[in-house]
């Protein structure tokens, strides 16, 4: 397995890591690899997990901030509608 850079890892979209994730996995589980191609393999894991953990984290926040806009844009004008009345 080749060595890629920051850059390379960060290039790769969510599912393309999570792909590469599973085939990972599933080549570790089937066995019959050398002890260092299994390091290999493990460390590649290690990265493609870190990936997705900064794609689902992004994504994450994104989510928050757009549920906190949408409660800071309700919140006005739910104490405006309650003075209305």
């Amino acid at each position: 397995m080749a060595a890629r850079t920051g850059a390379e890892e960060t290039a790769l979209g969510y599912e393309q890591a999570r792909d590469e994730l599973i085939e990972v996995v599933r080549r570790l589980e089937a066995g019959g690899t050398t002890l260092e191609e299994s390091l290999a393999l493990w460390e590649r894991g290690e990265e493609l997990a870190k990936v997705c953990r900064h794609w689902l984290e992004g994504a994450r926040a994104r989510l928050d901030a757009s549920l906190a806009a949408e409660r800071s844009e309700d919140s006005p004008a739910e104490g405006a509608d309650s003075g209305a009345e």
